[in-house]
């Protein structure tokens, strides 16, 4: 599941090496993964599936985001 651009702008330097690491999180089970850029914890849509709603919050990989 790719992020909604609002949450991950289509030309971040970044999105490949974060989309990878997002996939390697969720492949690995694990609730998210060190932001390559920011190094901050960014929890995967798997994980936030689980919640069943949004948070509001603005998580980056938010399953529920239109």
């Amino acid at each position: 599941m790719e992020p909604h651009p609002s949450r991950l702008a289509l030309d971040h330097p970044h999105r490949a090496e974060i989309l990878a690491a997002h996939r390697a999180a969720v492949q690995a089970g694990e609730a998210g993964y060190l932001d390559p850029d920011t190094q901050l914890f960014v929890l995967t849509a798997a994980f936030l599936s689980k919640r069943g709603t949004c948070c509001g919050r603005g998580c980056r990989h938010c399953p529920y985001i239109e």
